[in-house]
């Protein structure tokens, strides 16, 4: 059985691989992601579809088979790559609350709208 990846993942797979928890395809990847950040992430169309082809050569994404006359291509996430999304966000959560009590000891205000 495939392994997690234990090092941290990029913010580019990681945001990928959320707009794949449901079918998507590249323009709507994009879409998703401008949406999320509010445009704080931009992603060109080399970094976008490179991206994709590591996360489906690793099995987090798989492609769909696409519908007679359609172009674009949709991929969606894998099991694999949900168990990914699921250790990212754990150890996103754990650096956070190293930040915040350091923050908190040294007497910083935290936003708790985070």
């Amino acid at each position: 059985m495939p392994k997690v990846q234990e090092s941290p993942l990029t913010e580019t797979a990681f945001l990928i691989l959320l707009a794949m928890y449901k079918p998507n395809h590249g323009y709507g990847v994009m879409q998703f992601v401008m949406e999320k950040t509010k445009g704080r992430v931009v992603f060109g169309p080399g970094t976008l579809y490179g991206a994709i082809n590591n996360l489906a050569k690793k099995g987090w994404i798989k492609a769909l088979p696409a519908e007679s006359g359609e172009r674009k291509k949709e991929y969606i996430i894998t099991d694999l790559g949900r168990l990914q999304v699921e250790a990212e966000m754990k150890r996103l959560r754990e650096v956070y609350r190293i930040g915040e009590e350091i923050l908190k000891n040294k007497g910083v205000e935290i936003d708790e709208k985070i």
